[in-house]
């Protein structure tokens, strides 16, 4: 088996660390004074000054098809950056990219909707969760009732990533209640100013997440997405296309800890000795490294899968990277912390910010516990087997 990167993925992968690490870092320390006072870590602005320094260099829309202007990466490339992207908790993406299922959209509904995405233009949120809808998206009770050649939809959507934001909005609607998931949920586009409202959420983290309310939102038969009852197939294609990259960026995000914990316990020092002396500091130095090393074949199998399967190995795969990355990223930021002891708690440091936003990778897109639902499912009905995909 040939691990190596070829010339042009190691090329691409250092461009990105090396922005990283020179135009993203750097505003660390403002983020997270900002973020200390009640303010967003990093504005709009700055954000798509940042995207736009970047697509100077040619990366945009990483995953986008070159026939849409995009970069055309390959999710294991993807995968290698978003590494990179994880090593700073400065909230920022490449731009360019669309939800997956926006590309079901009509030749009218691209020009309004894809398009506009890709080149920056408009932005827009994915909402099926609701508050009695989690984890069993099958359950939501959010309606669109036809009304002549209109829906009328009403309901609340809440966890809406980038739901404050956004110009418009994937929502998803039970248009025939007796038939449910099966044949009775649709997809709509549905513009801000079509009537629906957002509100922020506070969390514990920086992520700012948002509850959308739909009161009697009239939309044409126009706005649906892809084809009337087939909703819940495109938001499963949603769900499922890129939970490998949670683990990714949070494999960035233990490597850097880990660095920060080394360079501490190597400095500080306790009755005379570093604390890299101590056998206890040792431990967790190596525990970490090696849940790391076993994290980053976690991710890059999952995202080679997605290259070259794409079916149900290639979801078995991304649950176990989400579930390791997500229970390890938060056991190793712990260690890190511990290592810096008290220094470790306070704000002066970075570390409590990464614990935060941490612990957030076992909850969104699948919790823990569904994903061990999930893993433990394909195994019992035997869709995959105990030996993996080289079994």
């Amino acid at each position: 088996m040939d691990f190596s990167l070829t010339t042009e993925e190691r090329e691409i992968r250092d461009w990105v660390r090396t922005f990283i690490r020179r135009e993203v870092m750097p505003l660390e320390q403002e983020v997270l004074r900002r973020e200390r006072a009640g303010q967003p870590g990093i504005t709009s602005d700055e954000r798509t000054e940042l995207q736009l320094k970047a697509k100077d260099a040619g990366f945009w829309g990483l995953q986008t098809p070159e026939s849409y202007g995009g970069m055309g990466l390959s999710a294991v490339m993807t995968a290698l950056l978003m590494v990179e992207v994880g090593r700073t908790f400065v909230p920022f993406q490449f731009g360019g990219d669309a939800d997956n299922i926006l590309y079901h959209a009509n030749e009218e509904q691209q020009r309004r909707y894809l398009l506009p995405t890709i080149a920056g233009e408009r932005k827009s949120c994915f909402a099926i969760t609701e508050p009695g809808a989690g984890s069993d998206a099958k359950a939501i009770r959010t309606s669109a009732r036809k009304d002549g050649t209109d829906w009328i939809i009403n309901g609340e959507k809440t966890f809406i990533t980038g739901g404050n934001e956004a110009d418009f909005t994937m929502v998803f609607a039970v248009t025939d209640p007796e038939r449910g998931a099966n044949g009775g949920v649709t997809c709509f586009l549905v513009d801000r100013d079509m009537g629906w409202k957002s509100e922020p959420i506070d969390t514990m983290g920086e992520w700012a997440p948002a509850s959308l309310v739909f009161d009697n939102v009239r939309v044409p038969e126009s706005q649906i997405l892809g084809e009337e009852g087939k909703g819940f197939e495109l938001a499963m294609q949603w769900i499922g296309r890129g939970r490998y990259l949670i683990p990714a960026r949070a494999l960035g995000s233990c490597e850097r800890l880990l660095e920060m914990g080394i360079d501490y316990a190597n400095t500080r020092e306790t009755f005379g000795k570093p604390i890299a002396d101590r056998q206890a500091i040792q431990w967790m130095i190596a525990d970490s490294s090696v849940e790391i090393e076993a994290l980053r074949w976690l991710v890059l199998h999952a995202a080679w899968l997605v290259d070259t399967d794409g079916g149900v190995a290639s979801r078995h795969a991304q649950s176990i990277a989400k579930l390791y990355g997500a229970t390890k990223a938060n056991e190793i930021v712990d260690r890190v912390l511990q290592i810096h002891g008290g220094m470790g708690y306070t704000r002066e440091l970075p570390i409590e910010r990464w614990y935060r936003e941490l612990r957030l990778a076992r909850i969104y897109e699948g919790t823990d516990e569904i994903q061990r639902r999930t893993i433990a499912n394909n195994l019992l009905r035997g869709k995959v087997k105990p030996t993996g995909s080289l079994g």
